[in-house]
């Protein structure tokens, strides 16, 4: 059978006016190169996810592979995506897992997932239209935004671990982010941790218990979910996660479609229900969610090659990564302190892409109705506000969600009715 993709030119060379399209490829040789390439940009941000969280390292790896596979296979090879682990789910999981352990938290992260999947196929077969209209930039801004803001206090608590290890690791991402362009800049991460990591062992801060004894290759290690009535105010606690990962994937159509000069809006839907199906599929096997990657767009923009057979590469590389248990042993003994430091700065990255889609959509704060809903939810949020209701519990990410959506519609269905602004 024959492969889907056609040869761009000559296979070697893309000139500064052209773009490799979703359905072209390079020679073989450098689509392999370009796959590895992609793996190595959401490597920094996938496992730390998974070291942070507890869950294994190399399950997570696997699943993300898998996903990225499910996802190009759902879309039909029209959208270059890779799913990397989300940071979205980061405050729920720890929540989770801190009260009813890690099999709770993976049935959490199921729940969004099937909820993004439901969420996808209303988008396939309904538009988009009420999306724009339930969050609109204002709203999906500021829920992004508190979701990256309340992980303050867990990147706090790293830092001060080894506030030198953690000093030197921060430092290394933001020299490494200036002082390079092109991908080693784009890697700022990834770089940050090797330097920090290799820091902290002549340190005699990183223990390499079990590294001799783990194999090289061998099936990763699998969790089984929890479900159980008790805990629904666990699972209720990954809803507004949802609303996040609406907003990542239909910004990640949107970044490509602009950067290939196509409409890819009819793709929303199955892209989210392939970002959903592929969270289920990692949370019933112990792995971290998924969600698209900005680190890979990255790649794409800056090489000007947008070949989906780049991405099956990558998927295929990162299932044989997961396959190594080696290798996640390895990942598993990244300390605290190179933690505290790139955490910084990662969710304050996660903070500022909510600020960034106010800026592209030019969300004017002149207006009360866009003060009130952002300023209220991220407070809450920041704050980290718990509000009891019987044996249910609720706390910043999910009261500041729903502030977000309340305040703004009510005020402005109010506004309507009063003629206020």
């Amino acid at each position: 059978m024959a492969l889907p993709w056609k040869l761009h030119g000559n296979g070697k060379d893309v000139s500064a006016s052209e773009i490799v399209l979703p359905e072209e490829r390079l020679s073989w040789p450098r689509t392999i190169g370009l796959g590895a390439q992609h793996v190595v940009a959401m490597f920094g941000a996938t496992f730390l996810v998974p070291v942070i969280t507890g869950f294994p390292p190399a399950t997570t790896l696997l699943f993300s592979g898998i996903g990225t596979l499910l996802f190009l296979i759902i879309t039909r090879n029209k959208l270059p995506s890779y799913l990397g682990s989300s940071f979205a789910f980061l405050a729920p999981i720890g929540a989770a897992t801190a009260s009813g352990g890690k099999g709770v938290a993976l049935a959490g992260v199921i729940v969004v997932g099937v909820m993004l999947a439901l969420v996808g196929l209303v988008a396939h077969f309904a538009g988009t239209k009420w999306i724009d209209w339930l969050m609109p930039p204002v709203v999906s801004g500021t829920i992004v935004a508190l979701i990256g803001f309340n992980l303050a206090p867990a990147a706090k608590g790293n830092f001060e671990a080894a506030p030198l290890t953690a000093v030197v690791t921060l430092g290394a991402v933001i020299l490494t982010t200036v002082l390079f362009k092109g991908l080693i800049g784009r890697l700022s991460i990834l770089i940050g941790v090797v330097i920090g990591y290799a820091f902290a062992a002549y340190m005699g801060e990183v223990k390499f218990d079990g590294l001799g004894d783990a194999d090289w290759f061998g099936l990763p290690e699998f969790t089984t979910p929890v479900f159980d009535a008790g805990h629904i105010a666990i699972y209720l606690m990954f809803l507004p996660v949802v609303l996040a990962l609406i907003a990542e994937n239909v910004g990640h159509v949107k970044g490509v479609g602009q950067l290939t000069n196509r409409n890819l809006d009819p793709l929303v839907g199955k892209a989210l229900f392939a970002d959903g199906l592929a969270t289920v599929i990692a949370g019933a096997g112990g792995g971290s969610p998924t969600t698209t990657y900005g680190e890979n767009i990255g790649v794409m923009s800056a090489t000007r090659v947008f070949s989906t057979a780049a991405y099956w590469v990558a998927g295929i590389v990162a299932i044989l990564l997961g396959l190594s248990p080696k290798v996640g042993v390895l990942i598993s003994t990244i300390p605290a302190g190179v933690l505290g430091g790139v955490t910084t700065a990662l969710y304050g990255l996660i903070g500022i892409i909510g600020v960034r889609i106010w800026v592209e959509n030019k969300v004017d704060f002149s207006k009360p109705i866009n003060q009130f809903t952002a300023g209220i939810a991220l407070i809450i949020a920041i704050a980290d506000y718990a509000l009891s209701w019987g044996d249910l519990s609720f706390k910043g990410i999910i009261l500041g969600t729903v502030a977000a959506l309340v305040v703004y519609h009510v005020m402005k269905v109010l506004g309507k009715i009063r003629g206020t602004t």
